[in-house]
């Protein structure tokens, strides 16, 4: 394959979509040049090149496609691969949930003195992923209820002065899980058939139903590793069988 043709993926450490994808290009024989753009100047400028501001993003030449659906990069690199069976829209809730309950767990384990700092090598307090394990379910709720696009800066939105401290972060993500219940009780489509605009493109529902629930978990695991290197036992820790039938990347954490 010519140079200028080759498979290029744009990530950051402790993006969730970006290690799945690497993961899932690998295991499928894919040879791609690896791109990660934290603290990457050079990368970003070839990130802000193709026209693209956040990733995971898979490009060849001068075309790319965001990788947070995996069967748009199977399209995109027109792969023939069949991808997993989806659980169905009321299972992923579930799984939302128990994930959600066990993120509230881990969060109240965090030393308070923990919160500002970094967690390995993400420029990033612990205290902007503990509450982006919540904020990616709630963007996806206002979504839906206001009927408005789901875009990268509605999910990414930093949490405000008054989510600074644990018991903050807890009560919010309790909040956010009512939120979630609520939506569900009241949505008319239990079969998430209709079709919604997301930053990364017009996709069912139920496809973005499906992120907004392994996407958080994935985040909760990563909770989890972050309590077991400060030599804190997770409470109750999510099992296999927790996560079973969720997309999960195989790792926690992308070094």
């Amino acid at each position: 394959m010519e140079t200028s043709e080759r498979v290029r993926v744009f990530w950051q450490p402790g993006c969730t979509s970006c290690l799945r994808t690497k993961e899932f290009l690998t295991r499928h024989g894919v040879d791609y040049e690896s791109i990660n753009v934290h603290g990457n100047q050079a990368g970003m400028d070839a990130l802000r090149e193709l026209g693209a501001r956040s990733v995971p993003v898979v490009a060849r030449g001068g075309k790319f496609v965001f990788a947070q659906s995996l069967s748009d990069v199977v399209r995109f690199l027109e792969l023939d691969i069949k991808l997993h069976d989806k659980l169905s829209p009321q299972q992923l809730i579930d799984k939302l949930d128990l994930v959600l309950g066990a993120a509230l767990r881990y969060v109240r384990q965090i030393p308070a003195e923990k919160l500002e700092q970094p967690f390995r090598n993400r420029n990033r307090p612990i205290r902007l992923l503990a509450h982006h394990v919540f904020r990616i379910p709630e963007a996806f709720v206002e979504a839906m209820r206001n009927r408005r696009e789901l875009t990268y800066e509605l999910i990414m939105l930093p949490p405000g002065d008054g989510l600074r401290s644990t018991e903050d972060l807890v009560r919010y993500g309790a909040g956010v899980r009512a939120a979630v219940r609520q939506w569900w009780k009241s949505y008319p489509d239990s079969s998430c058939g209709q079709m919604m605009d997301t930053y990364f493109g017009r996709h069912r529902v139920h496809e973005v139903l499906e992120r907004s629930a392994w996407h958080p978990a994935q985040h909760a695991r990563q909770l989890m590793l972050l309590l077991e290197e400060l030599g804190i036992e997770p409470d109750g820790r999510l099992s296999a069988q927790d996560l079973a039938g969720l997309p999960l990347p195989e790792k926690a954490w992308d070094d």
